[in-house]
């Protein structure tokens, strides 16, 4: 399954956003979960996130991981704009995993 997340922070909360992410992403890389694809996005507003998650179907490794459930549990209380989770349903791609 491949879902497409955006979020809007409240701009006090988004100069935090990526040292919150780093955390998330050391993680990832100290379990190695084989059945995970993860990327993360600043859009050009500086406010505006985008990540892009591939796993092998159901609920996928995030919610196994520690340092992301913390993130996840405090993520709509930074939000100006909450998550919003797309099904993303491939029509073409080039050199993309």
């Amino acid at each position: 399954m491949r879902v497409m997340i955006r979020y809007k922070l409240k701009r006090e909360e988004a100069g935090r956003e990526p040292e919150l992410l780093r955390a998330v992403y050391e993680e990832i890389e100290s379990v190695r979960p084989d059945d995970l694809r993860y990327a993360s996005f600043r859009l050009e507003d500086g406010v505006s996130f985008v990540s892009v998650v591939e796993t092998g179907g159901g609920p996928g490794p995030l919610a196994r991981l520690e340092v992301f459930r913390c993130y996840r549990a405090a993520l709509d209380a930074r939000c100006e704009e909450p998550p919003v989770m797309t099904e993303l349903h491939e029509v073409g791609s080039y050199r993309f995993p």
